[in-house]
């Protein structure tokens, strides 16, 4: 089964792209685990929260690729919440990273800050977009990550992630 991350800074239509590729193409998503996991307990969040929401993040895309038809979406990675920890916190868990290295996800779409901000009580840094869309191109060129940039309307997003999601199909 192959699986596709979709990453990125905080409003950049992740979800809803995620929802959208997941009908296209007959299967399931994993959901963002960290909006549940603040919905119940508030916005505000220490280290071992984000550990936590870790967890349930990798346990969220196990449930999924269960019920998965040939490729699984996934509305979020680890990536996120090191990013996050390491501007919160100044650090990362090592088995975060660790995890991070060993993970393989057959693409990655990393979401573009072109979108309008969306207010929510659970985003954090309405003005740091572009700051943190740079460290997640960093970080996922360091990795060596087979990513592709993702920018444009919700409708051009969907085109251009249907175009690459073909091509790894085809593989």
């Amino acid at each position: 089964m192959l699986r596709v991350a979709l990453t990125g800074p905080e409003s950049t239509g992740k979800t809803t792209l995620s929802r959208h590729l997941a009908e296209y193409y007959h299967t399931t998503w994993a959901p963002e685990y960290a909006r549940k996991y603040l919905e119940e307990r508030g916005p505000h969040y220490t280290l071992d929260d984000l550990e936590a929401i870790a967890h349930g993040q990798l346990a969220a895309e196990e449930v999924a690729a269960a019920g998965a038809s040939r490729i699984l979406f996934c509305d979020t990675d680890l990536l996120v919440i090191k990013v996050w920890a390491e501007h919160a916190f100044g650090h990362c868990p090592e088995w975060i990273k660790d995890e991070i290295q060993q993970r393989h996800y057959d693409l990655v779409l990393l979401l573009n800050v072109d979108l309008p901000w969306e207010a929510d009580p659970l985003r954090e840094h309405p003005h740091l977009r572009h700051h943190f869309f740079a460290v997640y191109q960093q970080e996922l060129r360091q990795l060596h990550a087979h990513f592709a940039e993702v920018s444009g309307t919700p409708e051009q997003r969907l085109e251009q992630a249907c175009r690459l999601v073909d091509e790894l199909l085809k593989v």
